[in-house]
């Protein structure tokens, strides 16, 4: 008779659940972004600050939000005007520091109606918020479901060796990405 083997399922920590999520979620900003850019220019557009395929604003974002509604219940308007209040703030001030460390934007709305110094805009506020409410209600609960069935197969230190191997990534690709754009500057 064949023993099945066992393997260690211990759960991850709350800490290492939204580094997890992190990942996907820049992973899966980068893909919305590149889709984005593909269907209204029509051509692709490495999209982002770093060198590989994610958007970490996407990640923090989505961590912000993760957070921000954990311990509040509220119906789907609340949860639209969280999160287009919760991004455009993200939004405005990760403008605002990556100018002042790079003297670049990454973005501009100067365009847009209803804009405040081309960092945001109305329009950009309702689509966040509408993205917001969708990820709260639908993405992230398919997400979180998806990942805890994965972990659950995956031996824990293995997930903690691949939440390691990530983050080093990220943290050499920012400073990769870092050179790169203050090398530009000067």
């Amino acid at each position: 008779m064949e023993k099945e083997k066992l393997i260690e399922t211990k759960q991850l920590t709350e800490k290492q659940k939204l580094l997890m999520y992190f990942f996907t979620y820049s992973f899966l900003g980068w893909i919305l972004e590149t889709v984005f850019c593909v269907l209204t220019l029509g051509v692709f557009n490495k999209r982002g600050f770093l060198y590989g395929p994610v958007c970490p604003i996407y990640g923090f974002g989505a961590i912000i939000l993760i957070e921000s509604l954990k311990k509040i219940k509220t119906n789907t308007v609340g949860k639209f005007f969280i999160s287009m209040i919760a991004f455009t703030i993200f939004e405005y001030v990760v403008s605002v520091v990556l100018e002042s460390l790079f003297g670049l934007r990454w973005w501009d709305y100067t365009g847009e109606p209803f804009n405040f110094q081309g960092r945001i805009s109305l329009a950009y506020s309702i689509a966040w918020g509408i993205i917001g409410t969708i990820f709260v209600e639908k993405i992230h609960p398919f997400v979180k479901k998806q990942l805890e069935k994965i972990t659950t197969k995956i031996p824990h230190k293995v997930q903690i060796c691949l939440l390691i191997l990530f983050l080093a990534i990220i943290i050499i690709d920012f400073m990769m990405s870092i050179t790169r754009y203050s090398i530009a500057l000067y």
